[in-house]
């Protein structure tokens, strides 16, 4: 009889051979093995481990999986490189997001009524005898692979190659969002990390001074934060009027940790004249012949929220390019119709 192993890099040892001999006994045996000694693993075993388990994702048994995932995700918070990982682990994130989507279907199907919500209620066999075992599963796991998920997107690199599935993935999740109903919001930040821009131009309109700026956008992951950074390259950069957000608040939605109170500065709006929230992404920004345009009107009423990063793990930043010359900055507005009233 073996001892058991001691090291995060053993224990993974050990469940990598039981994986590959497809010995369900030693698998039960590894997996918590692997978790007590990642506790103590340190940063040369969790860099070298995380694509080992990333590269197990496909081949342990269901059961296991999506913890397998978060494990992976935990490797990266405490500095294993993501990139490696990513294209394991998200592949199984749209296996269990297919899954998910299947057992609303089936779930609407058989009788509908609400939701199990998978973050509390305990997995039965009424919904495995409505959906099946495997959409069940898929449904039921989805907080874990969210978490998974998330921890990944915070690289640029990694959000990089999600997007070049062209918007695949995103899609599938907020399918599933939708169909969730209530139990979609468990969903929403995971939403929100595939909606994230990177290096995404930006014509910003400052209509009460009837000037043009070029910016680009980097890890924003919502208009809160957008709005702060706005501020603070406009008013901030003296290239229009007003009060700046403090340099506190402009820190800590890049990279700094913490929330500081600010105030808003501008209503934000879309070409149309309709109302882009603060409460929405980058993302709602209409794109106009190529490039997303937003204007800047005078906010109706003042308002105030801590600002921050809605991705703690996510730097974000924005950059001003150049300012528009008068004639280039009019053929934009003429792009645009007058504010709307929204209630």
């Amino acid at each position: 009889m073996t001892s058991a192993p001691h090291t995060f890099t053993d224990a993974l040892s050990a469940l990598e051979s039981a994986v590959r001999d497809q010995d369900g006994e030693r698998c039960d045996r590894a997996f918590p093995l692997v978790h007590q000694a990642f506790q103590e693993a340190g940063p040369d075993e969790l860099r070298l481990g995380a694509p080992r388990l990333a590269a197990l994702l496909e081949h342990v048994p269901p059961g296991p999986r999506a913890v397998t995932a978060v494990l992976v995700g935990a490797c990266v918070e405490r500095g294993a490189d993501p990139v490696p990982c990513a294209p394991a682990l998200f592949a199984a994130v749209r296996e269990a997001f297919t899954a998910a989507l299947e057992f609303t279907e089936r779930w609407a199907a058989t009788g509908g009524g609400e939701l199990p919500d998978p973050g509390r209620d305990e997995l039965d066999d009424r919904a495995v005898e409505r959906a099946g075992f495997g959409p069940a599963l898929g449904w039921w796991t989805l907080p874990q692979w969210g978490m998974a998920a998330l921890a990944l997107l915070g690289s640029k690199a990694v959000r990089r190659r999600i997007a070049s599935d062209g918007g695949e993935l995103r899609s599938l999740v907020e399918r599933v969002q939708s169909a969730a109903g209530d139990a979609g919001e468990d969903f929403k930040s995971l939403v929100y990390a595939l909606r994230v821009l990177d290096d995404e131009p930006l014509i910003v309109l400052h209509r009460a001074t009837r000037t043009a700026y070029l910016m680009r956008m980097t890890g924003i992951g919502d208009n809160f934060q957008l709005h702060t950074l706005l501020a603070g390259a406009l008013v901030g950069g003296l290239h229009v009027p007003g009060e700046s957000p403090s340099a506190e608040a402009i820190a800590v939605c890049r990279e700094k940790e913490g929330q500081i109170l600010t105030t808003g500065t501008y209503n934000l709006g879309a070409p149309d004249g309709s109302w882009i929230w603060n409460e929405g992404t980058p993302s709602d920004i209409p794109v106009v012949d190529g490039t997303r345009l937003l204007v800047l009107d005078p906010p109706p009423y003042e308002r105030s929220w801590p600002a921050g990063r809605y991705f703690p793990g996510m730097s974000g930043d924005l950059v001003l390019e150049r300012v528009l010359g008068r004639d280039e900055a009019e053929s934009w507005y003429a792009r645009v119709a007058d504010p709307k009233e929204t209630t």
